[in-house]
């Protein structure tokens, strides 16, 4: 039965009028933000859309899809909260900026071009690039609009990632796109210690599923338009084409920090312990290393001849995620407002000009230790008062009822806004970091899944049709009810996940319907913006089911891995139990790689690949030795999932050699396919 909503829905009048009262509860329109958006404004795009260097006619980025913000009102639609609109307004003014400039040579970023900034610092002889954009073809048009706005033709002398997610890396071939992508063999790729691991870690390990959860935090193919997407918070979505990544050559904090004997006047900013320093180029930098912050592996960069900080992604112009809603590891916020200290305390006296991978930067000293403090009390805030109710035994959920707000001193400051990390999931998060997933009850330490429990509260309700009327009653009553939505989706999900032999096919697709109505209500609401993109994500996809995936692979990222990581990657898509069932006795296999010289040893045995660098020495005899190059194993992986079957095309290619193609396939046999469109609001 097809969904009766197929347009837009409707904004109920309880949602409007409650966008209107935010409204009028905003602060006298404070136009430094906008007119620091738009300062050192030189270039604006000069095409309507980025499109696929390999997919003709795919736009990969869409310019003109945000016209509606870029030209929109100061006053919002009904549909939208109006801080949220406010928050898409400003991230929707894209072009080249010049951020300072010296003797020597100036600062730009390139924004709106993707989901994150693209910083081009001049140097002596050529430029050096930080955080190349989410995508080969974003990172080609930024740079060309550089060229083309300013002349300068001078190659990239260095590249430089402040972090490991992929948005801040994915763009790093496009820079080459001018050279017919040759990437110069001598060219120094600068990254945090531990970079790369944590790359893999989020983008291959569990990949599959950040990259779904992705597509509703993103929304990258939701319609934009004030019914539906109007950005991310952080900026207005992530970019959908080329994933690329060269991979680092030199990591700071793998070698020793800079000694006091070493430091020189002309780093400006006095010596501490902990910091590192390249000069590239003429162009002096000093790196401060802040693991478990924004990233796992993440530092900010500090540019002396230009008293320019660049603060990566660890102070941006919202409330950042302590957990991100597509899912990653929770982050330290303690660590986090730790790290904003020292930046204040390191080069904040030395500091006028302050930029970041997102939004738009601030000028002046005042100014920025004003943000910089602020952005670390409220990191500092939601660590310390989540502990604080934790030992008073509050649970991570009423943790987030307990504080739905900042303190005024810190809530004044749009900087500070939920747009992109909520109070709500944040407080849930540092729970989360502290306690785990489990509050302490033991009623919900063994919860049934959410078909079981669904086909149970039904039945106790009265079953679907009796769960849906009262949906239906409370979604119409809702007026003096501020959570009667919240309820209306708890109720209604119970009816889409009971057993479809418990629930008949009218009740099921009523229930759907009203839920697409309650999904848009709190959508239209929310001020996060990953919240109103997940709830729209979830109301179309219950029209429509799930959609492909709109980001391709990430090849670069696989020749990148390591051995082990490759093996790691592998050892999670087992089937464990089918596995331990069917062979009780090890299976060893021994790999060779001709051109690295690398070996090493893998065997499955009670449903575990276990890798070993070179010979397990107590594995016992091989059952099989594979012969062939890193290139070979490679080109398996990104050949496609089904890794058995791409491994006997290479042994028939004669690229692989194997003297017990049997014992090799029975373990290849037990490698599962991950789902990329997986069912999240419906079973």
């Amino acid at each position: 039965m097809p969904s009766e909503y197929t347009g837009p829905v409707e904004i109920s009048a309880p949602v409007a009028e409650a966008n209107r009262k935010a409204a009028e509860r905003l602060r006298e329109s404070d136009s430094h933000d906008f007119e620091d958006a738009q300062r050192g404004l030189l270039a604006v795009p000069d095409v309507p859309a980025i499109h696929s260097r390999t997919d003709s006619g795919k736009v990969v980025w869409n310019f003109t899809a945000y016209d509606f913000l870029a030209d929109g009102d100061e006053q919002a639609p009904p549909t939208v909260n109006p801080s949220l609109w406010r928050q898409g307004r400003l991230t929707a003014v894209a072009g080249l900026f010049q951020v300072t400039s010296v003797a020597r040579g100036a600062v730009y970023q390139v924004r709106g071009y993707d989901l994150s900034n693209m910083t081009i610092i001049e140097g002596d002889q050529g430029i050096i690039v930080i955080d190349p954009l989410a995508c080969y073809e974003t990172a080609q048009a930024a740079l060309k609009l550089y060229r083309d706005t300013t002349g300068n033709r001078n190659p990239v002398r260095a590249l430089i990632y402040t972090h490991s997610h992929v948005d801040h890396f994915g763009g790093a071939r496009g820079l080459f796109a001018e050279r017919n992508d040759e990437v110069p063999a001598d060219l120094p790729v600068i990254a945090p210690d531990g970079f790369l691991e944590h790359a893999v870690s989020e983008n291959v390990y569990a990949g599959p599923a950040m990259q779904r959860r992705a597509e509703y935090m993103y929304a990258a193919e939701l319609a934009k338009s004030p019914y539906a997407q109007v950005g991310s918070g952080l900026g207005l979505t992530v970019s959908t084409g080329e994933v690329t990544l060269l991979p680092p050559t030199d990591y700071i904090g793998s070698a020793e920090a800079v000694t006091s004997d070493d430091w020189s006047p002309a780093d400006v900013i006095p010596w501490r312990e902990g910091l590192h320093r390249r000069v590239i180029d003429g162009v002096r930098l000093i790196f401060q290393l802040t693991p478990g912050t924004e990233a796992p592996a993440e530092m900010n960069i500090y540019l002396p001849q230009h008293l320019t900080l660049c603060m990566a992604e660890n102070a941006t112009h919202n409330l950042h995620n302590i957990l991100s809603l597509r899912g990653a590891q929770v982050r330290d916020a303690h660590a986090w407002s730790k790290y904003l200290t020292d930046a204040i305390q390191t080069f904040g006296e030395h500091t006028e000009v302050e930029f970041a991978s997102h939004h738009w930067p601030r000028w002046g000293k005042e100014s920025i230790l004003e943000f910089l403090s602020n952005q670390r009390d409220m990191y500092a805030y939601l660590n310390d008062q989540t502990l604080r109710l934790i030992n008073r035994g509050y649970t991570g959920t009423e943790i987030a009822e307990e504080l739905q707000h900042l303190p005024a001193g810190l809530a004044d400051h749009w900087y500070n806004q939920g747009y992109y990390g909520s109070l709500s999931h944040n407080l849930k998060a540092v729970y989360q970091r502290y306690m785990g997933w489990f509050d302490g009850n033991p009623a919900h330490l063994w919860n049934l899944p959410p078909t079981a429990a669904g086909t149970r509260y039904v039945a106790a309700m009265g079953g679907a049709e009796a769960v849906v009327r009262k949906a239906q009653e409370t979604y119409d009553g809702r007026e003096g009810d501020p959570d009667a939505y919240r309820w209306v989706v708890e109720l209604l999900n119970h009816v889409i996940f009971a057993d479809p032999a418990t629930v008949s096919e009218k009740a099921l697709q009523d229930a759907k319907d009203l839920q697409i109505k309650a999904f848009a209500q709190l959508g239209y609401g929310a001020e996060n913006g990953p919240w109103r993109n997940f709830f729209l994500t979830g109301a179309e996809e219950l029209r429509t089911g799930p959609q492909r995936p709109t980001s391709k692979g990430a090849p670069d990222l696989v020749r990148s891995m390591t051995l082990e990581q490759v093996f790691s990657a592998m050892a999670r898509s087992v089937d464990g139990p089918k596995a331990a069932e069917e062979q009780r006795a090890a299976i060893v296999l021994h790999w060779n790689f001709t051109d690295t010289r690398e070996e090493c040893t893998t065997t499955l045995r009670n449903g575990v690949l276990v890798h070993v660098a070179g010979t397990d020495l107590y594995a016992g005899k091989p059952q099989a030795t594979i012969a062939l190059t890193r290139a070979a194993l490679d080109s398996i992986l990104l050949e496609g999932p089904l890794f058995q079957r791409n491994f006997d095309a290479a042994v028939k290619a004669g690229t692989v050699r194997v003297d017990d193609q049997t014992a090799a396939d029975t373990v290849f046999g037990y490698l599962t396919v991950p789902d990329p469109m997986f069912a999240i609001v419906a079973p």
